[in-house]
């Protein structure tokens, strides 16, 4: 069974940064590209950063380059979202995800709050 598991949401400053982690469990991850998702409330589900199974390769939406940044380490099963320079807009609940064979995996998210 795939588990994942979001961590280091809350409250920010506009201007401020969060680092998000995702803690991956049931079977190795290290053959999987892992990506970051976020969602508002009436919105779709929007794709905010991927990397590839080595961390050889990462992407991200244009709104964010140069401000976020997604690692991984895959001898603890962790990627992480280290984003900088928040802005009320980017007000989401994250999620990170996996496709394995077909499936999309999702964790149930973390909360970021991007408000003075």
């Amino acid at each position: 069974q795939v588990q994942l598991v979001e961590s280091g949401g809350g409250l920010v400053q506009p201007g401020g940064s969060l680092r998000l982690s995702c803690a991956a469990s049931g079977r190795p991850f290290n053959t999987a590209a892992m990506t970051w998702f976020r969602q508002t409330p009436g919105r779709l589900r929007e794709l905010v950063a991927a990397i590839t199974e080595t961390g050889g390769i990462t992407n991200y939406m244009d709104s964010v380059r140069g401000r976020f940044t997604i690692s991984r380490d895959n001898d603890k099963n962790t990627v992480d979202l280290e984003m900088n320079s928040l802005k009320p807009e980017e007000t989401a609940v994250y999620y990170c995800s996996v496709l394995i064979h077909s499936n999309r995996y999702w964790g149930q998210g973390t909360q970021v709050t991007v408000s003075s």
